[in-house]
């Protein structure tokens, strides 16, 4: 049996739609302003500044850069209870930002690429302990190494699997000058030098080749010497810190295995020093325990290891004037927020009213 409807000639009163109050419409702007923010920030592009010199030239201090994250994979989130638009503080203050009340096992989604040999690199500072993965401070290098690759430096050129590499064409090192007279800082400044330190008879500055060629044409200058370490000098600065054992220099380095994913290596008096940094601190292992060449897991003694994930040998371009994987080892590849595409905006610290804004900068690719 089929059903009829009457239809109804009641009438019903239409809804006005209800006004938003003005705190409630500029809230809810905000709201919106700041998620679209935060994921853009975390899944496309980021914004940094250069705040030293160790990219120079490459890279200038005052450089205002976009980070893709796009290229290599954007990662999720490790530490969820935090600020929005913040990193490790609340703006303008010394109050941290987050809670690492709860840890999330972090993945990488798909990227453009992989990190390749030459790529300028936005990471995560990995000695850093006092802040989680994800939160611990950015630096920013040059990728000389990936994952498998045998890295070496010999009288400060980088050789990788035996080959020499491709420089960097604003690659800078140290110089000493000898002069008779004082330099003021103007003239410095004309050669694009702003960090020069007076020693005895003279100054020492970090500067590329080219320059330091043409100081030697300069008659006030009597002398230009490159300052550089000589093989065989063991910097106990220099990982892996064993000076006894690795007579490594920032000059004259390795050769040194980077581990990749998968790779197994055999535990030894020969690589402990070289990977139990890696083990102990960056794959994820408990219970590790380092007493002189012998690694032990959860009580095990261990012969040999299979890495767990990929490493990168950073370093700067600045070579003499850099704190990177030649101090400090390895760069994980979980370790890895972006890669460094372009410079949007550039101001010169030292260039006062007229000169403040490099224009020359501006949306400039990063090579």
């Amino acid at each position: 049996m089929k059903l009829k409807f009457r239809k109804s000639n009641t009438t019903y009163p239409s809804k006005t739609p209800v006004r938003k109050g003005f705190f409630r419409e500029w809230g809810d702007a905000i709201l919106f302003a700041v998620v679209a923010a935060t994921l853009i920030r975390w899944a496309t592009f980021e914004a940094y500044v250069i705040p030293t010199p160790s990219m120079e030239k490459s890279l200038l201090v005052g450089d205002y850069l976009f980070v893709s994250k796009l290229h290599y994979g954007p990662r999720t989130p490790k530490t969820p209870l935090q600020v929005p638009l913040t990193h490790q503080t609340i703006w303008g203050t010394n109050i941290p930002s987050y809670s690492d009340a709860i840890q999330l096992k972090q993945f990488r989604l798909p990227g453009f690429s992989d990190v390749k040999k030459g790529d300028v690199v936005v990471f995560n500072f990995p000695p850093e302990e006092e802040h989680p993965v994800d939160l611990r401070t950015n630096y920013i290098k040059r990728c000389v190494g990936v994952a498998g690759d045998t890295l070496s430096i010999r009288d400060m050129q980088v050789y990788i699997n035996g080959q020499k590499q491709e420089n960097p064409a604003e690659m800078q090192f140290s110089y000493y000058l000898q002069t008779e007279n004082a330099i003021t800082e103007k003239e410095f400044l004309r050669y694009n030098i702003a960090d020069p330190y007076t020693v005895m008879g003279g100054y020492a500055v970090h500067t590329t080749p080219a320059t330091a060629k043409e100081f030697e044409g300069v008659s006030y200058i009597k002398r230009v010497e490159l300052i550089k370490d000589t093989a065989g000098y063991a910097d106990p600065a220099i990982f892996p810190f064993v000076p006894s054992q690795y007579k490594w220099n920032k000059d004259n380095f390795g050769p040194l295995y980077i581990p990749k994913k998968g790779v197994t290596i055999k535990l030894d008096s020969a690589t402990v020093p070289l990977y139990e940094m890696v083990i102990r601190r960056y794959e994820g292992n408990e219970n590790v325990e380092v007493k002189g060449n012998v690694i032990t897991i959860d009580g095990k003694p261990q012969t040999q290891y299979t890495f767990k994930q990929n490493y990168y040998f950073m370093m700067g371009d600045n070579r003499h004037n850099s704190a990177d994987s030649r101090y400090w080892g390895f760069v994980p590849e979980d370790h890895i927020v972006g890669k460094a595409v372009l410079i949007w905006m550039s101001s010169d610290p030292n260039g006062g009213v007229s000169g403040k804004i490099r224009w020359n900068r501006i949306f400039k690719l990063i090579e």
